[in-house]
């Protein structure tokens, strides 16, 4: 299984960016998420959305970040609002399912203050 992000990029604090990630295969069982890593510090999880659409978010995305999905396209998405400097890292998509889990590659999130 692929899974292939975009939509990183730099961008000033108070502004919006959006990232998506595709699958080379059918999501719909899978929960998926979007975790972010900062050179020197753990994985954190973003955001994440069940098979059934409940989402959870990290308490310091809240309200501020979106997930959302696309069975029908095998895509999950990431809408950033009022970007702070500390969201700056770089982002994964995720796959998951019991002991079964899929990585995309990463894409950079640079926010400028």
């Amino acid at each position: 299984v692929q899974l292939q992000a975009s939509g990183g990029g730099l961008v000033q604090a108070g502004e919006s960016l959006k990232l998506s990630c595709t699958a080379s295969r059918s999501t719909n069982v899978f929960v998926m998420a979007w975790y972010r890593q900062v050179p020197g510090q753990e994985r954190e999880m973003v955001a994440s959305i069940y098979p059934g659409g409940h989402t959870k978010y990290a308490d310091s995305v809240k309200g501020r970040f979106t997930i959302s999905r696309d069975v029908r396209r095998n895509t999950v998405s990431l809408e950033m609002n009022s970007l702070k400097p500390e969201d700056t890292a770089v982002y994964y998509c995720n796959m998951a399912r019991g002991s079964t889990m899929y990585w995309g590659q990463g894409t950079l999130v640079t926010v400028s203050s």
